[in-house]
């Protein structure tokens, strides 16, 4: 089995603009996601996918295949579709650029159960969840089977509607979702050519599309998230943390 990393990279973020490129402690933040990447043992191949040339010239600097892809296009599936849509390949793991913490060990998670499952559409990732992030619209909830498949992703308090989790006495009832996924090559080529469903417009979260289409997707558990960099404020206390040894 194939197994490829795409790491999609926009220059133009909305929150952050030029954020692949800015500088944590001496290195761009696109750089810290290769050096992650790059230590999993299941990749056959790692691809920066995106539409600038100053990204496209710091991946080339650390020895990373680019693959330059349309401005225009919506998500980061669609950008990481166009990248490896003509590559052989079975399985492709959406690697966020803004995770510089990203380990390879991670990476092969997401990658090992396509091995152990042929039978997958997708897998992501998703840890323990707190009161905090349960009530937080910020925070996306995932519900799964006794399999660890998702059965919906929500941004409200699901499945507590009715039934407080500190009055249950356990925070099980749903996960707080990673978004970082894997997908077969067959099934993202379904996804990104189907259009938005309903629920996903509603939710405002694309993982939506792929329960919409049928996807079985596997969800696996991990302890914590990684600290990902969303605005200048996360960097900031990124580069703080990394200061104090974490």
């Amino acid at each position: 089995m194939k197994i490829v990393g795409v790491i999609p990279a926009r220059y133009g973020s909305t929150r952050f603009p030029g954020k692949p490129l800015v500088n944590l402690k001496g290195r761009p933040l696109i750089q810290w996601t290769i050096e992650g990447a790059k230590k999993s043992r299941l990749l056959s191949d790692l691809i920066v996918a995106t539409d600038d040339e100053r990204i496209k010239a710091a991946a080339e600097a650390v020895g990373v295949q680019v693959a330059m892809t349309d401005s225009d296009l919506p998500t980061g599936s669609d950008r990481i579709h166009a990248a490896i849509k003509d590559l052989n390949c079975d399985v492709v793991v959406n690697i966020q650029g803004d995770e510089p913490l990203v380990t390879g060990s991670l990476i092969d998670g997401l990658a090992q159960v396509f091995i152990d499952d042929a039978g997958l559409d997708m897998a992501t990732l998703a840890h323990p969840i707190t009161e905090e992030e349960l009530q937080s619209v910020n925070s996306v909830k995932v519900v799964v089977n006794q399999r660890d498949e998702a059965l919906y992703f929500s941004r409200y308090a699901i499945p507590y509607s009715r039934s407080k989790a500190v009055d249950l006495g356990t925070y099980e009832g749903c996960l707080k979702h990673i978004g970082m996924y894997a997908y077969t090559k067959k099934f993202l080529k379904q996804f990104c050519e189907a259009p938005p469903a309903l629920i996903e417009k509603a939710e405002s979260l694309e993982q939506l599309r792929a329960l919409y289409l049928g996807a079985k997707i596997k969800v696996i558990r991990v302890k914590e998230a990684s600290l990902g960099v969303d605005t200048p404020e996360d960097l900031l206390r990124l580069e703080k943390l990394l200061s104090q040894g974490i």
